[in-house]
């Protein structure tokens, strides 16, 4: 159940945040209509996946994946943008998936 949930996390945060970027690229950085509409797409496919996931609560399913969204984004500046983290970002980032982590963990 885990493992198919951090997929599900890991597709619907590349989803959003590749959308949200193709979005900015079009509207921020003078970038083809094109990519908005790709970026509004993958926004759409977005909310999709979200709902596929296996946890029953809406609510702590989009709590958690704020937290996962916020260290996906970080990773995303480094990667695609080129611009590091610094160490403000890490130990933001760390508490974010700590409190994603006891948000979605599993009630007994």
């Amino acid at each position: 159940m885990m493992v198919k949930a951090m997929i599900l996390f890991i597709m619907a945060g590349c989803a959003e945040i590749g959308g949200g970027y193709l979005i900015w690229q079009w509207l921020r950085a003078g970038s083809s209509g094109w990519l908005g509409l790709i970026g509004g797409l993958l926004l759409f496919s977005y909310g999709i996946i979200a709902a596929w996931q296996v946890f029953p609560s809406f609510g702590r399913v989009y709590a958690a994946y704020g937290g996962i969204f916020i260290v996906m984004s970080l990773l995303w500046g480094w990667w695609i943008d080129r611009k590091n983290p610094d160490i403000n970002d890490l130990i933001g980032g760390l508490i974010c998936l700590i409190g994603a982590t006891v948000i979605i963990w599993p009630r007994g």
